[in-house]
């Protein structure tokens, strides 16, 4: 089986890298295709890949400011065609799904999110930091780029959402029907504790659209104790929020994570995601969460069980809900086997799974229904 990996750009390491990086270790020989690849940003192994890069690497500034070529992107990939691959995989949340490739091709799309750019602009656009004056600028532009989008995504042959959220998306943006895998979590870096301590935890980068402020606010109206672990453009405005019961940790290693979550009473996760991994990974710890009611934590949150959902995200929803938190409610053996319906080894066998059955029904033109291996734990 000849396969290739489509990737939208590699210019800073999130969610979408940690895909990448198992879909290389599942199909070592493999070329990925990127818009760009910054090698000073990304990790020393990825300099022994196959890494094909578009016309856009070349642009001015396109590793510290990719956002300026936004209107780019649908031209360049639109314009770019696979031939003689058996099997193309397209790691998206961009315009990456949107290449051409001959009939003889199974394209199979892992959709991270449709285009958010796109389809979510004035969510974009704030969690950006641009105004409401540059949102209603570039109307004219979004209806062409939907267009475009929405075109591309009828090439796709097959698409697999990375949460019910997504998939509802998938529906709705690109009237597409989709299977659901999870994304791939190391929970075996994890290990819970023999007890835990009184505070609270955020792990994350602290931007806006994370929404570490109704934390904090929401710790310091109730006094209790806060950890904030990660880095970001926001830390100044957040410190200015935070009473003397929250505490800045700053970046932490991955060696340090492990034991910071599992001494933790809870951890907090106050803003909305496509998926979100640092709960599961806090529940890997043996630690339940507390999470705001939408998108990837209603997947990976059970209430009552594993944590609890607050569904107004507001600092007065999340302060009662920290208020009512009963830690002894939760057994460890119930956060790791939720947590473990996520990992790895779990994404490894889907993907690989769904791979092959999607290119047997495109071999032998018979309709394809995705039947999960035995001993699959997702849903």
């Amino acid at each position: 089986m000849k396969l290739a990996i489509v990737h939208d750009w590699l210019n800073q390491r999130g969610g979408a890298e940690d895909v990448l990086e198992v879909l290389v270790d599942l199909y070592p020989n493999s070329p990925i295709y990127t818009s760009m690849y910054d090698k000073a940003e990304m990790p020393e192994a990825y300099r022994a890949w196959n890494i094909q890069t578009l016309s856009t690497d070349k642009l001015p500034f396109i590793y510290s400011h990719h956002q300026l070529y936004l209107a780019l992107y649908p031209l360049i990939w639109g314009a770019t065609k696979l031939d003689d691959y058996d099997v193309i995989v397209s790691n998206k949340s961009g315009f990456c799904h949107i290449i051409q490739h001959d009939e003889n091709a199974v394209h199979i799309c892992y959709c991270l999110t449709p285009t958010r750019y796109v389809w979510q602009i004035e969510s974009y656009l704030e969690r950006e930091g641009f105004g409401s004056i540059l949102s209603l600028a570039v109307r004219p532009l979004i209806r062409l780029l939907r267009w475009v989008d929405y075109r591309g995504a009828q090439r796709v042959t097959h698409f697999i959402a990375i949460s019910t959220a997504v998939q509802k998306r998938i529906k709705r943006y690109y009237r597409r029907e989709s299977d659901i895998i999870f994304p791939p979590v190391n929970t075996s870096r994890f290990k819970p504790a023999d007890s835990h301590d009184d505070y609270f935890l955020c792990v994350s980068r602290l931007i806006p659209y994370k929404r570490i402020d109704l934390a904090i606010q929401a710790a310091t109206r109730i006094g209790a104790p806060l950890k904030i672990a990660g880095a970001g453009r926001a830390l100044n405005r957040l410190k200015e929020l935070a009473g003397p019961t929250v505490e800045f940790l700053g970046y932490v290693p991955d060696h340090q994570l492990n034991d910071l979550m599992a001494r933790a009473k809870a951890f907090i996760f106050p803003g909305l995601e496509d998926f979100g991994i640092a709960p599961v990974q806090a529940q890997a710890a043996g630690r339940p969460v507390i999470a705001f009611g939408q998108g990837g934590a209603l997947d990976t949150v059970i209430p009552g069980k594993t944590g609890e959902l607050f569904y107004q995200q507001t600092v007065d929803s999340l302060a009662q809900a920290m208020l009512d938190f009963d830690a002894s409610r939760y057994a460890v053996e119930d956060l790791r086997a939720n947590a473990e319906r996520f990992d790895q080894s779990v994404f490894e066998r889907e993907i690989s799974h769904y791979i092959e059955q999607a290119l047997h029904a495109h071999r032998t033109q018979q309709p394809f229904v995705w039947k999960k291996n035995e001993g699959a734990t997702s849903s």
